[in-house]
């Protein structure tokens, strides 16, 4: 029987021994190694049931799973040679925790920003625990709103039947300050509950009831349309709030907590812990929190709240862009959180969110090239590539999950990103546009320039109904989808090598089913008429091709470069240059010429498609020392000037010069015979070609 995932997933990264702690977000494995040059990553990206593979800082290492991450995680850690591998924390024998592990991790990688590296990744952990109540909660809304919008159920909140729906989702919401406190205590090595209790603690009905008591002096805020409130207790001023909904509060509160909960546990007596440290903590920061913490964290989010209200509806132009601009940047980083708090804070103190609105037209580009990809897989035949796009184009447009197409295609791709930037700026002005000809009214009847929303919602297909002014978002999305979609389709988002290999492995998977059709005793007629139809009869055959430089002519397992020894690319040669000057090896079009020089390819007249590749991973030179002589879609004769290339300055750069040529349509000849061992001028012939 094969191997399970989760079995493959571990011999793939290097066994067991090599895991040092293994935990899981809402996407994607993440790995502590021994050594991660043990990876093996292309096996990795190529597995079924994997999106992706992205190496980290350090010996981290990513595996992206997608939405049945849960799963294979626990299926992983209920491997017979996982034991005791990847535990939550220190044992008795002093192994490291996840967390040591990464502490360490971190402070080798991030030198002087490690603690702002630290900070994002303790709002990242508070909220990832949480983002499934979350995309449910969000989905229960848009399908509630779409009900309403179609008067299918009636908008009188006042039904029995209304208030459970309402119940539901709004839970999630009211609730979600004792979440957030529950995370970022764990997340601090502190008792989970007891931060989720002190937060709690504000958001009973005794607490709630002080706004009400008589001697308690209210202010209408007229600008949030909140109510502030002063009490007095034990003779001191208390600031009263509705803590429902607040983020920033619990966040403060957990970090607080963590410094009083650590220095009490090092001066009470470990035998009194379990008693007197929660006793002593639920007291001083319980106290902290209602005088000082949650007052501050009610300012400190109001005053960003208003900030950007402000700067929304002042430069509506410029949030509407920039919003979609930096979020591509920001996700991959985990850098979206403080964002997301905000989004949260603003429908708890404005009774409305107008960042999301904008973040859905950077979704939607992501999704439009993710759409791209997969339509090119398609006819490509790519199959891995076509598996990897279609889960994650489904939980991106489902789910408004991102990270299956960032990590699992365009951190892998970087050219994808210069074709979605152009579909989320596009979005941006679109949405700026329309919002401002068509802005927003919110219940409290204010006038809003943008699209807003009354619900936290991750942005997908079966969230659009909850945006007022749904129309104006919904072509501000498709906008950048098809942007991004078509910019991918028409200029491709792989370098000339990633697509030549592709092409390759398509055309070997097509021969081995021709040959199995054969051995069957049928006649391929379909496959002879793709192989042959892009030929010219007229056209002389080309059985030959030439050396493109002058100098020793070596077979592909000598030059060193493991996709070109496995003959993915075809048959071919490699030469140690002895000249600087590449030439056209045949006459025909050149299909591609890479920007950097390094790279090009050229199809004769008669079919044969010729891949020369100068130096080995001089891609990375960007174009330095290379003098290009050609463009794109030019014809070319046998032996004109292709590039002049300083070998010097690759050999100084630390790469191979190596230049590797190879018939890339291999596969479409009877034979593709390479000339090894001799020293060639350029022009002699180094190929020869039977058809």
């Amino acid at each position: 029987m094969a191997d399970s995932l989760a079995s493959q997933i571990i011999t793939a990264i290097g066994g067991p021994e090599n895991v040092r702690s293994l935990t899981h977000c809402a996407t994607r494995l993440r790995f502590e190694l021994v050594d991660a040059s043990k990876v093996d990553q292309n096996s990795l990206e190529h597995m079924q049931g994997v999106l992706g593979a992205v190496p980290q800082s350090g010996d981290r290492f990513q595996v992206v799973i997608g939405g049945g991450v849960a799963t294979v995680y626990e299926n992983i850690m209920h491997l017979p040679e996982m034991a005791g591998v990847g535990g939550a924390s220190a044992s008795d024998d002093g192994q490291k925790s996840n967390a040591d592990v990464k502490a360490e991790a971190r402070s080798k990688a991030r030198g002087k920003v490690a603690w702002l590296d630290s900070f994002f990744e303790y709002l990242s952990d508070s909220f990832r625990p949480i983002l499934g109540v979350l995309l449910g909660a969000s989905i229960i809304i848009a399908l509630v709103n779409l009900l309403i919008s179609l008067n299918v159920i009636p908008n009188d909140e006042v039904s029995a039947g209304w208030v459970f729906v309402k119940a539901i989702w709004k839970g999630v919401f009211y609730f979600l300050p004792i979440m957030v406190a529950y995370n970022a205590s764990k997340k601090l090595k502190v008792d989970p509950w007891l931060g989720g209790a002190i937060m709690a603690m504000l958001m009973t009905p005794q607490f709630t009831g002080l706004m009400d008591a008589k001697t308690t002096t209210c202010v209408e805020n007229a600008a949030l349309g909140t109510k502030s409130c002063m009490a007095n207790i034990f003779g001191l001023p208390m600031a009263l709030s509705d803590y429902s909904g607040n983020v920033f509060v619990p966040l403060l509160m957990a970090a607080v907590l963590a410094l009083v909960y650590h220095g009490l546990k090092r001066i009470i007596p470990e035998s009194v812990q379990l008693v007197f440290v929660p006793f002593f903590c639920m007291i001083i920061v319980g106290a902290l929190t209602a005088f000082i913490i949650g007052p501050i964290g009610v300012w400190v989010g109001n005053g960003l709240g208003v900030g950007l209200a402000w700067m929304n509806t002042h430069a509506p132009f410029i949030f509407a862009i920039i919003i979609p601009m930096l979020y591509p940047f920001l996700v991959p980083l985990g850098l979206r959180w403080p964002l997301n708090a905000l989004m949260l804070m603003n429908i708890q103190t404005l009774g409305y969110d107008f960042i999301q609105g904008p973040m859905g037209v950077w979704n939607f580009a992501c999704f439009g090239a993710t759409a791209g990809v997969l339509f090119l897989a398609v006819r490509d035949k790519d199959k891995d590539m076509r598996q990897t796009a279609l889960g994650a184009l489904a939980a991106g447009l489902l789910g408004g999950v991102s990270e299956p197409s960032l990590y699992g295609i365009h951190l892998r791709y970087k050219l994808i990103y210069k074709r979605m930037l152009v579909g989320c700026g596009l979005g941006g002005v679109v949405i700026a546009i329309l919002g401002w000809l068509f802005p927003s009214v919110t219940a409290a009847g204010q006038t809003v320039h943008g699209v807003t929303t009354t619900a936290f919602a991750f942005t997908s297909l079966l969230t659009i109904p909850v945006f007022n002014q749904m129309w104006v978002y919904a072509v501000s999305i498709a906008v950048s989808f098809l942007t991004s979609f078509l910019l991918i389709i028409t200029f491709d988002y792989r370098t000339p090598e990633q697509k030549a290999e592709v092409l390759a492995r398509a055309a070997a998977n097509q021969k081995t089913a021709v040959s199995s059709v054969e051995a069957k005793g049928v006649a391929p007629a379909a496959a002879t008429v793709t192989a042959t139809k892009t030929e010219a009869p007229a056209a002389a055959a080309t059985t030959v091709v030439n050396a493109p430089v002058a100098g020793h002519v070596i077979s592909l397992d000598e030059t060193g470069d493991p996709v070109f020894a496995s003959r993915a690319l075809g048959e071919g040669v490699g030469i140690q240059p002895a000249d600087s000057t590449v030439v056209a090896p045949v006459s025909g079009v050149l299909q591609t010429v890479a920007e950097t020089g390094h790279a090009f390819g050229i199809k004769t007249d008669d079919g044969v498609e010729v891949l020369v590749h100068v130096g080995i991973d001089t891609v990375k030179m960007n174009g330095e020392g290379f003098d290009v002589k050609v463009k794109a879609n030019e014809h070319v004769n046998a032996g004109d000037n292709l590039v002049v290339v300083d070998f010097d300055k690759v050999k100084e750069a630390g790469y191979s010069t190596t230049t590797l040529m190879t018939v890339l349509n291999t596969v479409a000849f009877a034979s593709v015979t390479p000339k090894t061992g001799v020293d060639v001028k350029a022009g002699e012939s180094v190929i020869d070609i039977q058809r």
